[in-house]
């Protein structure tokens, strides 16, 4: 079950802009041949302090700046006149959970009640001050109904809806940057499931980094972590420790080991954004799991992209969101 299918119809378009608090990107694909390909892409550095990333807190400083410098980076990249875009908003300005259902509700009313209710105590605020995402997920192995919740304060989305209609913005789909990265790995969930092994996406930014650990193309674990750059080494191992005590079967005294269980180790592993590099997540999760995940490029997501001028990493959520436009 694709957790996107409600989002991706009507169809969404093939542009889509990433924000964080240290740069604005954007993005731009078309089809070629059996894959995608970057038609157009551009990367700006945004002042110190004009996006302050925060679930709970003012975001934007100044609404006009920003504005600004998005209409600077679309001119660079020559899609000043395009309006129709998807938004990746800065991943501390949001929250994402799994949510399970313990029990079976007797009623739909009831289960709509027990839905909320976690989602409250998840996101950590009223529903009636967020917008709230969420998409029926497969059940687990015990047969309990899974929710995949994303939300963002409806003050903090005001602000930013704000600067896109001083550009006359049609944004049709704003999500955390995470899901935009997430979707690389989504859609090659069916060729993973064959591999028997799961997928983990490292979205790391200014205040931390989000976790996302995948089985065949499905998200089966979302952490959100805000820390300082020199403990997102300690964060990533103890993540890395709740997903091994979780997957791995444990032998009893005295036994052989029991067979591997589906997706007891990470295959392919994707690390985003800036602040934590690809070789040092790829030696925590060798450590910690005992087995060296295949790190995945654009070359391995049948994405064409430019040799030199833009980093991928820095540019993978907004592009996953244009990517949606083909799914």
């Amino acid at each position: 079950m694709n957790p996107f299918q409600r989002l991706i119809s009507p169809r969404l378009p093939q542009a889509a802009v990433g924000l964080s608090g240290e740069a604005a990107s954007v993005v731009q694909l078309e089809r070629r041949g059996g894959g995608l390909a970057v038609r157009s892409a551009g990367l700006l550095p945004l002042p110190a302090g004009l996006l302050r990333p925060s679930f709970d807190e003012q975001n934007v400083a100044d609404g006009a700046e920003l504005a600004g410098a998005l209409t600077e980076l679309l001119t660079s990249a020559g899609l000043a006149r395009r309006k129709r875009w998807s938004v990746a908003l800065p991943e501390a300005s949001t929250r994402t959970s799994i949510l399970t259902m313990e029990t079976a509700p007797a009623s739909r009313n009831e289960s709509e009640e027990m839905l909320r209710w976690k989602i409250e105590r998840a996101l950590g605020a009223p529903l009636d001050e967020l917008r709230v995402s969420r998409e029926r997920l497969r059940p687990d192995a015990q047969g309990r109904q899974r929710y995949l919740v994303t939300g963002v304060r409806l003050a903090v989305l005001a602000e930013y809806e704000q600067v896109f209609a001083a550009l006359d913005w049609q944004a049709g789909l704003i999500l955390p940057r995470h899901m935009g990265e997430a979707w690389w790995l989504m859609r090659d969930g069916g060729a993973q499931a064959a591999a028997g092994a799961d997928s983990l996406l490292v979205s790391s930014h200014a205040e931390g980094f989000t976790a996302v650990v995948l089985r065949a193309g499905s998200p089966l674990y979302v952490r959100g972590v805000i820390c300082e750059t020199e403990d997102r080494a300690d964060e990533l191992y103890r993540f890395l420790l709740f997903y091994r005590d979780r997957t791995t079967p444990q032998a009893a005294e005295g036994e052989a080991p029991p067979a591997p269980l589906y997706g007891e180790s990470i295959g392919r592993l994707l690390v985003a954004g800036t602040g934590l590099a690809e070789v040092e997540a790829r030696a925590i999760v060798e450590e910690t799991l005992s087995a060296a995940p295949r790190a995945v490029g654009p070359s391995d997501l049948r994405l064409a992209f430019p040799a030199a001028g833009i980093d991928f990493r820095q540019i993978a959520a907004p592009a996953g969101l244009a990517a949606l436009a083909w799914a």
